[in-house]
């Protein structure tokens, strides 16, 4: 499993398999995003730029991947990364009660606004593009 932490402003955490990646497997995902402007201790600390995003494998419910691009970022990753470790479904972080103000009291919240994830779109799913000129 891949897992990397970039120590920028704001820092990265990466976890599992991205976006991309997930929607080239054609199986149904679900996926949770939160922007830090929503997360409370990120206004607070005035660092509200980035998100947080998971994806969960909607079958088995195991979660396949997590970017965590904020303030804390870099730590609040390893509370999914225990979760791939252990194969645990992601209904446990759901259940969780995380202390606040932190970063990670929003993952069992974004674990209850899970979505199915569209499939990737080819090319030729997307047709030829008209010119704005051919328009009507």
């Amino acid at each position: 499993m891949l897992a990397y932490a970039l120590y920028i402003d704001p820092p990265l955490g990466r976890a599992g398999t991205t976006e991309r990646q997930v929607r080239e497997r054609s199986e149904p995902s679900l996926i949770a995003k939160r922007a830090m402007i929503n997360v409370s201790r990120a206004v607070e600390k005035g660092e509200s730029q980035g998100f947080m995003k998971i994806l969960v494998d909607a079958s088995d419910k195991r979660i396949l991947g997590a970017s965590i691009l904020g303030i804390g970022g870099d730590e609040v990753i390893h509370c999914i990364l225990d979760l791939m470790y252990a194969r645990a479904p992601y209904t446990v972080l759901r259940r969780a009660m995380h202390i606040h103000p932190t970063v990670s009291e929003l993952l069992p919240t974004m674990m209850g606004e899970l979505k199915p994830l569209a499939p990737s779109l080819s090319d030729d799913d997307l047709g030829a593009r008209p010119n704005s000129r051919d328009a009507p």
